[in-house]
């Protein structure tokens, strides 16, 4: 409606702002050095995956070369990244491209 001002509740505005602070991807990278069981226990670990979501990302990063194993903002998910890549796996944060 011409002339009239929208309000925005202050849960809209949470919402809003989690949706722009959430858009970075937690991605781990094939290589020829670690094993699958590494990976799968790591991101069980790191992740907090379940076994058969941990084993799923790892035949995804063997076959596609890298995998986006989780989603959030980049406060949450550097200090996952700085984990997996401490255990000699190679781990990205990245931005999410829309």
């Amino acid at each position: 409606m011409a002339g009239t001002k929208e309000r925005i509740s202050p849960s809209e505005v949470e919402d809003l702002l989690t949706d722009i602070e959430a858009p970075y991807q937690l991605i781990v990278w094939n290589d020829d050095v670690n094993t699958f069981d590494w990976v799968i226990e790591t991101l069980m670990e790191v992740c907090d995956h379940s076994y058969e979501q941990a084993e799923q990302c790892a035949y995804i990063i063997h076959f596609k070369g890298k995998y986006a194993v989780k989603e959030g903002s980049f406060d949450f998910l550097k200090p996952m990244c700085d984990a997996i890549t401490e255990r000699g796996i190679g781990a990205t944060v990245e931005t999410v491209l829309a």
